[in-house]
């Protein structure tokens, strides 16, 4: 399990339009003419861009999902192995680069893609993003909100569509997520399972140690089901980026009976609760456990990542709980 830092608050979102960002047609119609773009980024940074951004180079797995859900394949990637393993929803070309890993991205493997745009999160030191600046313009967005989880999703989606000339994709994208919350919200209350408890987690093993993460309210994903009328059964604070909270096995003896959901990957961690855990007596006499209701959702569902990840969530979760 790759680790999630947050290690920057944000600015708010501000985004202004400088001309248009879309292409405008000459009166010929045989060419196009695409004009200047001007956004603030999460920094509260201005970023200017002579042309909506073609040549882009993405070092947060939930930006390169939105790019390519967007229709720009990214010209290179932080960690193309570690994304394909774990986000399905927007697959990358074979053409894509990889730029290094996440948090430590090659200044030269960048620079050597002469990228129009590279887009972070302020989960990026302030160093590393100098550094970029020197090659390209840099679009920072903020990782994650735990106070707004749904909102921060739909912003960076809108602020990256600004920035390749993309905006009406962008807001239909997230009108359309919307619908998908509220089509999965019906099936719940259909089923007769609005209001149940549910928690939801994933972990990873380092040595002998097993880390838990639970997803609290304020998780994207937290939020996605309390959304759709489900009651999250951890009531213990998270970060205030990601809404995670760090637990143990005793830990678990606290959370209330209810649908067990969690995230593993068989490419990169296995599965702990099924795997290491299985024949713990801990955890066979948990309540969710002994009732059978634990839950391992389909591999390479990115539980940070934007619209369309986080609509296969929907789907599999809703599946989980009302079959």
């Amino acid at each position: 399990m790759k680790r999630i830092t947050a290690l920057l608050a944000a600015a708010a979102f501000v985004l202004t339009a400088c001309g248009t960002s879309e292409p405008a047609t000459t009166d010929a119609g045989a060419q196009t003419t695409a004009q200047p773009v001007s956004i603030t980024d999460a920094r509260g940074k201005k970023i200017d861009l002579k042309a909506p951004a073609t040549k882009v180079v993405g070092l947060e797995w939930g930006a390169i999902e939105n790019l390519i859900t967007l229709g720009v394949m990214p010209v290179g990637v932080a960690d193309v192995k570690g994304y394909t393993n774990w986000v399905t929803a927007a697959k990358l070309d074979a053409s894509v680069k990889d730029v290094g890993t996440r948090g430590e991205s090659s200044v030269d493997a960048i620079a050597a893609l002469s990228p129009d745009l590279v887009i972070t999160t302020t989960d990026e030191s302030a160093n590393s993003i100098a550094q970029f600046e020197k090659i390209a313009p840099v679009l920072v967005i903020r990782g994650a909100d735990a106070a707004n989880a749904i909102p921060q999703m739909k912003t960076n989606l809108e602020l990256i569509g600004s920035a390749i000339g993309k905006a009406d994709q962008a807001q239909q994208i997230n009108a359309d997520f919307d619908k998908k919350v509220a089509e999965g919200k019906q099936k719940i209350a259909d089923a007769g399972k609005a209001g149940e408890n549910f928690t939801m987690s994933d972990g990873y093993k380092q040595g002998s140690t097993i880390s838990i993460r639970m997803y609290t309210t304020g998780s994207l994903l937290g939020a996605v089901l309390t959304e759709m009328g489900l009651k999250n059964g951890w009531t213990g604070a998270g970060d205030k980026d990601y809404g995670l909270a760090q637990t143990d096995l005793e830990g678990l003896t606290k959370v209330p009976n209810g649908n067990f959901l969690y995230i593993a990957n068989d490419a990169d961690g296995g599965d702990v609760f099924g795997g290491d855990l299985a024949g713990n007596a801990i955890w066979k006499n948990l309540p969710f456990v002994k009732a059978d209701d634990t839950h391992r959702l389909p591999d390479g569902i990115w539980m940070f990542g934007g619209p369309k990840s986080t609509e296969q969530f929907i789907d599999a979760a809703v599946q989980a709980v009302t079959s």
